[in-house]
């Protein structure tokens, strides 16, 4: 077969073992045609071939995003972004100027938030004192906690308070009203409602799906949506788990693709909540046999173990520091959980879930040998979601089921956006050396996925790289990084792995799909401090471009 587009003169890092590099690659069809030698493939070009000459660039697969919020993702792009901002007056400044650029919305909201301004917490009196006349939230870095003006709550219907299951909070001041602080999704729904972003959200949020189905809004979530896969392929992605999704989600991925603007592979799980019931299952069932096929896919379900480190929402083994007798608490008991994996896994769907303190994954350990117990021994790949603290003598349980650790390099303290504090003070000085034990894990023969959690954090894969690799470490803590060629993997190969696609995409092999990221420079010859230096120049999915610079 005569190649379509031809990538040569380049450093081409398959990912494969059994042939690790190559000269130049050769598509067509929405396959890798060959790859090798430059002269070897290069004589597969016929008069119409694109033939690129990558300047000696580093040629990957393309990146795997295992953990990521598309909808919301795309939404927040439309937002005001205020990540550099710490104290109230910069605030102002920005959320002024975007409520004059923005007229119309009936919510405004600001997105990558610290936990204080001017080093104070934040609440909604600070906030009206910031804008007056408009509903205004504000949604912390970690996706976690929403900050709501009066103006916001009031629309929202929360200003007194509201019912939220487990782990969910509209908190309460002394005075019988909202303070402005909404922990975890249930919480601030409404105020996310209000600003019409909702429907991309209720799969994470509540598990629930639009009820009735849009017929006019279903063009703004399908924009959204959009929106969120070119902001993908710009950023060398080419296959995504989105975590934030529903069978809502997913009819919107399958109009996108017969409209021919399915620009990455994605998958999409069912969330399991508090108040569902095994028979909940169904519709998990349901949206895996509905798509199944290299581009869009069910089959997973997702649930949440405990909150996060900064909220204290977290469930750890031992107290808070300066907070006796809070340590978080589970999400789902023990037996209920069993259960649900058992049921799961029986009807051979994958499980993905959440979990931030040591007992929270050591609880969904205690599930998947559950579920094996139940079902017998098979190539699950059930993940965890997150593992940001793991007590040392569960490790060796993660390999031993083959639960894939799903990993995030953006998260740590220090990392990208991240500052140190206080989330190490918040874990505890004798706990820093059981976090983000990522090496630790690989040595103990974990399967690795990394990804971004976006809009969580900074999604472009090149940073994340640079997070990875440059990542400090803690005081009484060893040395976590993994190097360069292993993290490469846990973004492309260990991410389809992590997906049951790595017969699909995340190796370059000839037969394989032609999902291909070029980059701008050498990824080899370029020091893990100036990774972020280089750029995506070319990303290819199933053959087709999808971003050209």
């Amino acid at each position: 077969m005569t190649a379509a587009t031809i990538l040569t003169n380049a450093c081409v890092l398959t990912m494969d073992p059994d042939r690790p590099t190559a000269q130049a690659i050769a598509l067509g069809g929405g396959r890798v045609l060959a790859l090798g030698e430059r002269t070897v493939v290069e004589a597969l070009a016929g008069p119409a071939t694109d033939i690129i000459d990558c300047g000696g660039a580093s040629v990957l697969p393309g990146f795997v995003e295992s953990h990521m919020h598309l909808g919301p993702g795309g939404s927040e792009l439309a937002h005001l972004q205020v990540a550099a901002i710490d104290d109230a007056a910069g605030l102002a400044r920005a959320v002024r100027a975007f409520a004059t650029a923005h007229p119309d919305r009936p919510l405004l909201m600001a997105q990558v938030a610290g936990y204080a301004l001017d080093g104070r917490p934040i609440t909604r009196a600070v906030l009206d004192s910031i804008l007056a006349d408009r509903p205004f939230a504000l949604t912390a870095a970690d996706h976690h906690t929403v900050w709501a003006k009066t103006a916001a709550l009031r629309a929202a219907g929360i200003l007194h308070g509201a019912i939220t299951p487990p782990g969910h909070a509209v908190v309460i001041g002394p005075d019988g009203l909202a303070t402005g602080e909404l922990r975890e999704f249930a919480a601030f729904a409404p105020v996310i409602a209000v600003g019409g972003d909702l429907r991309l959200n209720l799969g994470i949020a509540t598990g629930d799906e639009p009820s009735p189905w849009p017929d006019a809004a279903r063009a703004i979530d399908r924009a959204a949506l959009l929106r969120g896969l070119r902001h993908c392929a710009a950023h060398g992605i080419t296959s995504i788990v989105n975590m934030a999704g529903n069978r809502y989600t997913l009819d919107l991925l399958a109009r996108l693709r017969r409209d021919g603007d399915l620009l990455a592979r994605v998958k999409v799980p069912f969330h399991f909540k508090l108040h569902m019931d095994l028979s909940a299952l169904d519709r998990a069932s349901a949206m895996a046999a509905a798509l199944h096929d290299d581009w869009l896919t069910g089959g997973m379900v997702k649930m949440f173990m405990d909150g996060l480190t900064d909220s204290r929402t977290a469930w750890m083994l031992g107290d808070y520091p300066g907070h006796p007798g809070q340590r978080g608490q589970p999400l789902f008991d023990a037996a209920r959980f069993a259960a649900i994996c058992t049921e799961a896994d029986r009807r051979g769907l994958q499980i993905a879930v959440h979990a931030i303190g040591d007992p929270a994954v050591r609880g969904i350990l205690d599930g998947c040998q559950a579920a094996r117990d139940a079902n017998g021994t098979r190539d699950r790949r059930h993940r965890i979601e997150h593992i940001e603290r793991i007590d040392k003598a569960d490790i060796p349980r993660l390999a031993g089921l083959g639960v894939i650790a799903s990993l995030q390099p953006g998260h740590p303290p220090a990392a990208i956006n991240f500052p140190m504090q206080p989330t190490l003070d918040i874990i505890g000085a004798d706990r820093w050396g059981d976090a983000w034990l990522w090496g630790t894990l690989a040595r103990a023969g974990a399967a690795i996925a990394f990804a971004s959690d976006w809009p969580v954090t900074d999604i472009a894969p090149l940073r994340l790289i640079q997070a990875a690799l440059t990542r400090q470490s803690y005081p009484g803590g060893a040395d976590e990084r993994l190097g360069l060629m292993a993290t490469l993997r846990a973004c492309t190969a260990g991410g389809a792995r992590a997906a049951h696609r790595e017969q699909v995409t995340g190796t370059l092999r000839a037969g394989m799909a032609a999902d291909v990221v070029v980059l701008s420079g050498n990824i080899q010859a370029t020091m893990p401090a100036r990774v972020s230096r280089i750029g995506i120049a070319l990303t290819i999915a199933g053959g087709r471009v999808t971003h050209r610079v």
